[in-house]
């Protein structure tokens, strides 16, 4: 078993006694830095970090293989990569970028296969002069978004 298989399994043991844990990415570098970014269903806790921390410091050797951990959650501005991410976001504000144009739009719904945004625009009216305000939605597949970030307002 290599070194980045053994991780990969004591996370998953690890966050299976964490269900509103998921791991967003795991990556060794050549210099053996372990670098573990988490989200969590209501956000993660200092405390989720340093259990998955020792749960990983606790079960590898380090005579068998010298590394530095990091474990930390996932950052305010950092691209949505997961389903389930996104799930947890609906309401929220997102920029997604897409081929060819960028929407900024709330999240209304997102399900297994595409997210769903909604918007106000106004555009020149029907008949006579002046602008209205229409409510706009679209269905976007995941498949077409290149990047989705949330939006922190105040």
């Amino acid at each position: 078993m290599t070194f980045k298989e053994k991780i990969f399994q004591l996370l998953t043991e690890g966050l299976n006694e964490k269900p509103s844990i998921f791991l967003i990415d795991l990556t060794i570098t050549d210099a053996f830095k372990v670098i573990v970014t988490l989200d969590g269903d209501s956000g993660v806790q200092l405390q989720d970090c340093i259990d998955v921390s020792r749960l990983i410091e606790n079960n590898l050797d380090r005579e068998e293989q010298d590394f530095s951990l990091e474990v930390a959650s996932v950052g305010v501005g950092s691209p949505l990569k997961l389903v389930r991410q996104y799930i947890k976001n609906i309401g929220r504000l997102l920029i997604v970028k897409l081929a060819n144009e960028t929407i900024e739009a709330k999240l209304v719904n997102a399900n297994e296969n595409f997210i769903t945004l909604a918007w106000e625009a106004r555009e020149p009216k029907k008949i006579g002069k002046g602008k209205e305000t229409i409510q706009k939605s679209i269905e976007i597949p995941y498949s077409e978004i290149k990047e989705a970030i949330v939006t922190v307002t105040f």
